[in-house]
């Protein structure tokens, strides 16, 4: 870019792997959260080069660094799941299912957007939208 900062993928590049769109526009915001560092230096910096676009997902993974800090980061998710109870587990997975809900909400309400914003011609100055007999 002419700016001199890097370049930005969206949640296309990860609909090959999500499926759904709110499911990779979740994982890009996943990965712009891990790229400012809360899980870590190496997942920063894996984080940073998906999403800039140098390096992609599935190609991240194959990297051994990368791969047994994901790994390392999932044991320590999956303890964290195990002890949990029935029910706090059925409450994170409805918040979960929720939330992405709400993506799916969130992209529908945008994509309306754009939709609604081209249909419009912008007002001349003689319109007659502001004449009244009153």
């Amino acid at each position: 870019m002419a700016d001199g900062q890097p370049e930005k993928v969206d949640e296309s590049e990860f609909l090959d792997i999500a499926k759904d769109p709110a499911a990779a526009q979740v994982m890009r915001k996943s990965l712009e959260q891990i790229a400012k560092g809360g899980a870590g230096e190496i997942l920063k910096e894996m984080a940073q080069e998906v999403i800039s676009g140098r390096v992609g997902l599935r190609e991240a993974v194959r990297i051994p660094a990368y791969s047994d800090q994901m790994i390392e980061k999932f044991q320590a998710f999956k303890q964290d799941w195990d002890s949990l109870s029935e029910m706090e587990r059925a409450q994170r997975a409805a918040d979960g299912e929720q939330y992405l809900e709400d993506q799916r909400r969130e992209i529908e309400e945008s994509e309306r957007g754009v939709q609604v914003s081209s249909m419009r011609a912008p007002k001349g100055r003689h319109d007659g939208s502001s004449w009244s007999l009153y």
